[in-house]
């Protein structure tokens, strides 16, 4: 199957840390493929900027090393490649200060969309802002575009956002996650939407209960000062995992545009009731044989920050009503994995009497990655005389195998800088979608940083803390295994 290219008009793409590991490895490579696709027109135009001192071709030598760094070198012909570095430039400027503002403004066009990608520290988001906006370089048609974290509490998420609101209007601001660019996490929407199989049991009448995971197999060396002060809470949980739960729980919209669909998240975070502190689990990854421990990675022997949580979650509204929610994430774990899980119910009444035993029962796994696809676990008769004997099959579909690779291989940010430039916000949240997460996780933090315990103990290479398991078996549930 061959994917079907949707242009998009002529653009000014400004990248703000232009020179930094994100924009190397995902932003610049990400356009590389989208102009490979044929998706980038011929009068597109990207500026990188940063505080190194350098011109237009030494920039375009440096994003040439991160293509060939990052991109297969199959997909990347010499002469294309070529190409598309001539539509590349570069102005030096002091994010802070007044040099090169001036600049860049003579470096845009008038006819075109002017997008402003800020790769770079949250704490520069308002100074960058505002000089776009007293330099006359942000236009009323103009996007911007802001890299999470969107603050580290409440109250800097509302400073953040009235920084941005002082200069554009909330439908210029693109507040990005890459996992909203996943394959498999938009393919939730269509399935729960699109089709009417699973939408009438999606609810506490048929569903036990539903397992969020994203777990990874690396620990956070390389990263120990920024994840110190973070915690899977913040880094994790607040954005990512309580991303994908909206679009579990969210109900309908009534159509799908990107209010309607945002409106609908905002509804989920504010129903979701106060979590006690017996139903959270926090854990370290501790020493192992092979591996360091978090203390020598974030070179802090006195660390209290989790590397590792588990919690239960409960939605308070009529779909929900007794059908716990149960997350969990961190690092160091057996294997790298992302998945959604929901357990479906047992049906009412056992015409099967004794040969039911040790069935898991139906379920509907959603792969987020590394294999991009859907499962769905159902029972059958096992082929064979011998009377009625029960097992459980799985009619698995992967993206890849399904719909080809070159329908699936696309990176995240790849999508959601070409929605950027469509002016489709259906996947970046909202100011209001933000601050409410933040105003559901603050408390939470407050009440084991008064409580001042020390995360619970893993191993590395593990599926996490002992407790975390507890947790589950309170509630006669189990863990989908890691990796399996």
């Amino acid at each position: 199957m061959v994917a079907r290219v949707i242009p998009v008009e002529p653009f000014d793409l400004v990248i703000f840390g232009a020179t930094g590991d994100l924009a190397r490895r995902k932003i610049l490579p990400g356009l590389f493929h989208r102009f490979r696709a044929g998706q980038m027109p011929s009068e597109a135009k990207i500026i990188g900027s940063a505080r190194s001192e350098i011109g237009g071709a030494e920039f375009q030598t440096l994003v040439k090393a991160a293509i060939v760094e990052f991109v297969d070198e199959t997909l990347r012909p010499a002469d294309l490649l070529e190409e598309f570095l001539q539509r590349l430039d570069y102005v030096h400027i002091d994010a802070m200060g007044e040099t090169g503002w001036d600049t860049l403004k003579k470096a845009l066009r008038q006819d075109t969309i002017r997008t402003f990608y800020l790769s770079v520290s949250p704490s520069l988001f308002g100074a960058i802002a505002e000089r776009l906006s007293t330099h006359g370089i942000a236009t009323p048609e103009s996007r911007i575009v802001v890299e999470k974290p969107f603050g580290h509490d409440l109250q800097s998420a509302q400073a953040l956002n009235k920084a941005l609101l002082r200069h554009f209007d909330e439908q210029q601001i693109y507040r990005i996650d890459h996992y909203l660019g996943k394959e498999t996490v938009q393919n939730l929407m269509a399935l729960r939407f699109a089709n009417s199989l699973f939408e009438p049991l999606w609810n506490s009448t048929h569903i036990d209960h539903v397992q969020v995971t994203v777990a990874e197999s690396i620990g956070v060396a390389g990263r120990g000062g920024y994840y110190d002060q973070s915690g899977a809470m913040r880094d994790m949980v607040q954005n990512h995992l309580m991303q994908l739960l909206c679009l579990i729980a969210m109900e309908p919209p009534s159509k799908f545009t990107p209010n309607a669909v945002r409106d609908e998240k905002v509804k989920v975070i504010e129903a979701l009731e106060a979590v006690e502190l017996s139903d959270i689990v926090r854990g370290q990854y501790r020493s192992g044989r092979d591996n360091g421990s978090y203390f020598d990675d974030v070179e802090n022997p006195d660390s209290r920050t989790e590397s590792y949580i588990a919690m239960k979650l409960a939605v308070g509204n009529w779909r929900w009503a007794g059908t716990p929610f149960y997350l969990r994430t961190g690092k160091h774990l057996r294997d790298r994995v992302s998945e959604i899980a929901v357990i479906f119910k047992d049906p009412p009444h056992n015409i099967f009497p004794n040969k039911m035993e040790g069935r898991k029962g139906n379920a509907l796994i959603i792969r987020l990655q590394p294999d991009e696809g859907i499962t769905l676990r159902t029972t059958i008769k096992e082929p064979g005389p011998g009377g009625m004997r029960l097992t459980e099959v799985s009619m698995d579909m992967s993206f890849a195998d399904a719909l080809g690779d070159d329908l699936t291989s696309q990176d995240a940010y790849e999508r959601l800088i070409m929605d950027v430039i469509r002016g489709d916000q259906t996947l970046f949240m909202r100011g209001d979608e933000v601050e409410a997460a933040w105003a559901w996780a603050d408390p939470l933090i407050a009440a084991w940083d008064e409580a001042n315990q020390r995360p619970v103990p893993y191993d590395p290479g593990s599926s996490g803390p002992e407790e975390a398991l507890m947790l589950m078996h309170k509630g006669g549930r189990r863990w989908r295994p890691i990796g399996d």
